[in-house]
């Protein structure tokens, strides 16, 4: 695919995103950011800022953090898809800064890498109070960040692509390096929140957000 081809794939992934969210957030019987759920999300942006300096590289690239994205995540399960993604975006902008730049190659592959896809992690909120939407919704956040990642790869970082990397696999490079750390991260979050004492600590934190 070329670049003009990959830039309007990403421009109808957020024209998707951004009608679904104004059609369901209007469908959502969810507060809007008010005080308390301005004071839950700034405490869930300050953990996912502190935990995502808790990392483990991995060893294409990439790193595991402390389950940073599931505090972003949860936002949008508690009060919905508008708040869930206005925390998401002030979290984009956390992750630039913390990034001093140092991946920068041009505007827009830092929109790919940064305000894009950690933006996306407030889609979490399309499955506000659902049955199981706090696991569903985190797992497709953790996906729709990855696809932005991925396609800013092939846009930007095929060339930083490793000699080692068997070039039988070139084509889907950017899938693995990006996937690696993401699921990996996405499954070890999973496992913990299905702990039953973390389980019912989560249930505590969402009631006590959700009522008055």
């Amino acid at each position: 695919m070329t670049k003009s081809g990959y830039i309007a794939l990403i421009v109808l992934m957020i024209l998707f995103i951004a009608v679904a969210a104004l059609i369901i957030g209007k469908r959502q019987k969810a507060k809007k950011l008010g005080a308390k759920s301005l004071a839950f999300a700034g405490i869930a942006l300050a953990l996912a800022f502190v935990t995502s300096y808790i990392k483990f590289e991995m060893p294409m690239g990439g790193s595991v953090t402390l389950f940073s994205m599931f505090f972003i995540t949860i936002i949008g399960y508690i009060y919905g898809i508008n708040v869930g993604l206005i925390t998401a975006f002030a979290y984009s902008l956390l992750q630039f800064i913390q990034s001093g730049g140092t991946y920068f190659l041009t505007p827009f592959q830092t929109c790919c890498d940064y305000f894009l896809a950690f933006t996306a992690l407030g889609v979490a909120g399309f499955w506000y109070k659902k049955k199981h939407g706090l696991v569903i919704g985190y797992v497709v956040a953790c996906i729709v960040r990855g696809l932005f990642h991925t396609i800013g790869g092939y846009m930007y970082w095929m060339d930083y692509m490793p000699k080692s990397f068997p070039k039988s696999l070139a084509s889907i490079y950017p899938i693995v390096y990006n996937y690696f750390y993401i699921l990996a991260e996405m499954i070890v979050t999973l496992i913990v929140i299905n702990l039953p004492p973390v389980k019912k600590a989560i249930k505590k934190v969402v009631d006590l957000a959700q009522n008055n």
